[in-house]
């Protein structure tokens, strides 16, 4: 068991998501880095879709009552055990009484926490993922216990610096959307050749970019959305849905972001560059 003596800014309880449900209005959720989340569980040998915690912008501060291994993936928060650094994309082991720590970011805004086995926390339409509405609570609480599968594995490191680089990276691939066809000629140079920004208002949900495009496109019939999906509001804004997307939306769907392009974009920050290319 692991006792929070500080959640952080928004630290929760995530794994693969939750599918099937979409035709319920129940968001997809899952951890926003789906490539770190992946990588810490695989150093563990964990199944991917076990369950690990995702820390937003800063970290947590957690206490251990029990020994077991843990890795640490996605943004460099500067993790630390009783006080000294630790290694990222590595086994730690860890022992019981033991204080897990971390300070501000050095690159990318959302790290995960693995630990051997995974987390054993309630289990909601197939999934673990903190959601508001659908789970108890959408993020861990201070004095919150959480508690862990029982189990033995091998472990492995990785290649961190070139996870490091893909973290890093402005390069947003992406598809044409099924309104795409509808932009004018000079709304799709600008939007394949400019630089966008990201602005204050993003979160799980959706990032909305600072930089507008002129909508040309009448309004279209409520439309099935995804994560990754790109919306064009009547105003030119640009919205990019996240993991706890809604299902349905009413805005021209003018791209779609691949699986790769989400995970970079969930490590970008306010003012972070990004650039679309159509795959």
């Amino acid at each position: 068991m692991i006792k929070v003596i500080d959640p952080g800014f928004y630290t929760s309880i995530q794994d693969k998501g939750r599918f099937g449900f979409q035709n319920y209005g129940v968001p997809v959720s899952g951890c926003m880095d789906e490539n770190s989340a992946e990588i810490a569980n695989q150093i563990l040998e964990n199944l991917t879709s076990s369950a690990l915690l995702e820390l937003t912008m800063t970290g947590c501060s957690l206490e251990f009552k029990k020994d077991t291994i843990i890795a640490v993936t996605g943004s460099d928060m500067n993790a630390k055990l009783n006080g000294s650094s630790i290694q990222m994309y590595n086994k730690i082991d860890v022992k019981k009484g033991d204080l897990l720590s971390f300070d501000r970011f050095e690159y990318g805004f959302r790290t995960y926490i693995a630990f051997q086995g995974g987390i054993k926390s309630e289990k909601v339409m197939k999934s673990r993922s903190m959601y508001n509405g659908i789970t108890k609570s959408f993020k861990i609480q201070k004095n919150d216990k959480i508690v862990l599968n029982n189990s033995i594995n091998k472990s492995r490191s990785t290649n961190q610096e070139k996870i490091q680089k893909l973290i890093l990276s402005d390069n947003i691939e992406c598809y044409k959307g099924p309104e795409f066809h509808k932009l004018s000629k000079e709304n799709k140079e600008n939007l394949l050749k400019k630089q966008f920004s990201i602005s204050n208002n993003h979160n799980r949900m959706g990032y909305i970019l600072n930089e507008k495009i002129k909508n040309n496109i009448k309004p279209i019939i409520t439309s099935h959305v995804m994560p990754g999906t790109v919306q064009l509001t009547p105003g030119g804004k640009i919205i990019i849905l996240m993991r706890d997307c809604q299902t349905t939306g009413g805005y021209p769907r003018i791209l779609q972001l691949t699986n790769s392009a989400i995970n970079i974009l969930s490590q970008k920050m306010t003012n972070s560059e990004i650039k679309f290319n159509i795959k």
